[in-house]
């Protein structure tokens, strides 16, 4: 089932145009990666899948689960973010609020639900702690968490590892992989990461050349698109 479907977008912003006439598709079950050079305009489309940014031309149409609160949402994190003075389970419980449009506690229901996503994520027994006691990798866990219980459909994650040491890098991508494989939830993630975005998506969306590309990961690996992004990315994963 097509939970996301994108038809001729066209997005820009302070009078610069990012990208036209972009298509693709979203379907249940697929873990999506979005890839591009620094510019691109992952960003910008990040914003308008959130409904944050307008589009200039064409549309963005979700399934009819997803239109009331449907999209669980990880940002990068800033430092002030990193440093918020609430409990794991606070944090965790306030992705319900996406869910509840004119309600503002927590239901019984709510509290069950966090518990399931910090079991599943490992993270349960830190639920009385200080999430900015944590480190950067179990916060990430706490912040998946809160974001699968704004959703039990789909996951857009930007960024997921910015910052993060290869242990933690490694286990935050594993962890994905899994809610994708075995909860049935749909991924989309923005990357710079190259090896990962190939490794672990079903399909791959690659903006900020012309033409662009969308398909399968099979088919980018042998795209022209992939042949010109793989060395750039190699150095920006270097530097």
């Amino acid at each position: 089932m097509q939970q996301i479907t994108v038809r001729d977008l066209s997005l820009g912003y302070e009078g610069k145009m990012v990208f036209e006439n972009l298509n693709f598709t979203v379907s249940s079950g697929q873990y999506l990666c979005i890839v591009g050079t620094n510019g691109s305009g992952k960003t910008t489309l990040i914003k308008a899948l959130l409904g944050l940014k307008a589009p200039r031309a064409g549309s963005i149409d979700f399934a009819e689960n997803l239109r009331a609160g449907g999209v669980g949402y990880l940002p990068q994190q800033t430092p002030v973010q990193r440093d918020f003075p609430a409990s794991v389970q606070e944090i965790v419980l306030s992705g319900c609020l996406n869910r509840h449009t004119f309600r503002s506690f927590y239901t019984p229901a709510d509290r069950a639900l966090a518990r399931g996503n910090m079991e599943k994520l490992g993270i349960f027994d830190l639920a009385e702690h200080s999430y900015r006691d944590l480190s950067g990798g179990l916060q990430q866990r706490v912040l998946l968490a809160r974001a699968l219980c704004s959703t039990r459909s789909i996951l857009l994650l930007d960024e997921p590892t910015a910052g993060l040491d290869p242990n933690a890098t490694l286990e935050m991508y594993e962890l994905i992989a899994t809610l994708n494989r075995e909860h049935g939830v749909t991924v989309i993630m923005v990357t710079h990461d190259f090896p990962a975005a190939v490794k672990y998506a079903s399909h791959i969306l690659h903006i900020g050349h012309d033409p662009v590309f969308f398909g399968s990961t099979a088919e980018y690996l042998k795209s022209d698109a992939m042949r010109r992004f793989a060395p750039a990315a190699e150095g920006c994963n270097n530097a």
